[in-house]
């Protein structure tokens, strides 16, 4: 018998919020079940186990980030796209540093094709196709792009950028000129 109230969703939108408190590699089925006030294994009447639970806040992760950027998006065309697409994917991992870090797991190929992980590449794409970027250059594009904002937020998730005056914002902001300027002058191959 299951208890009122619970619910797959509620148990992925109640492990991201518990992911983004104490951090994603603390999200066990144990916190959550003390959150719910049940036991470990009432839990397992809607999700199959911890990787299962991990993958859904992943999941849950990779859609709200692309609703973020999209809407971000929106009416946006060459450096204005870039800017909008690169901070909204920052302030995300900042208010959200577990979903974050859920969104870094490696998913099976049918689960990755089926998350909104395509929504997210055909949206750096869309901004590339401004630069007036083809395949190969695309392809190697978006991975540079994402790449750069992962490294990025990652160092400052991790202080890497503290022992200097100049803050981080600064420096991101430089960074995005940098990157806009490159995609205008990409070199041929």
């Amino acid at each position: 018998m299951t208890r009122a109230g619970v619910t797959v969703e509620r148990l992925t939108l109640a492990a991201a919020e518990l992911a983004d408190e104490v951090g994603f590699e603390n999200v066990t089925v144990s916190a959550l079940a003390r959150q719910f006030g049940v036991k470990d294994a009432s839990l397992y009447a809607h999700i199959r186990n911890a990787q299962d639970l991990r993958i859904r806040v992943a999941l849950l992760a990779l859609a709200e980030l692309a609703d973020l950027v999209a809407a971000a998006l929106a009416g946006r065309a060459g450096k204005d796209a870039l800017v909008a697409f690169a901070n909204a994917y920052r302030d995300y991992a900042k208010r959200h540093p577990g979903r974050y870090a859920a969104m870094q797991q490696e998913l099976d190929p049918e689960t990755a094709a089926a998350s909104a992980g395509g929504r997210h590449a055909e949206m750096t794409r869309a901004i590339l196709r401004g630069y007036r970027l083809s395949e190969p250059d695309q392809t190697d594009a978006v991975r540079m792009l994402h790449s750069t904002f992962h490294g990025y937020v990652s160092l400052e998730r991790t202080g890497g950028f503290r022992h200097h005056p100049r803050t981080a914002d600064t420096s991101w902001a430089r960074t995005l000129d940098a990157l806009d300027a490159l995609l205008n002058n990409w070199p041929p191959q």
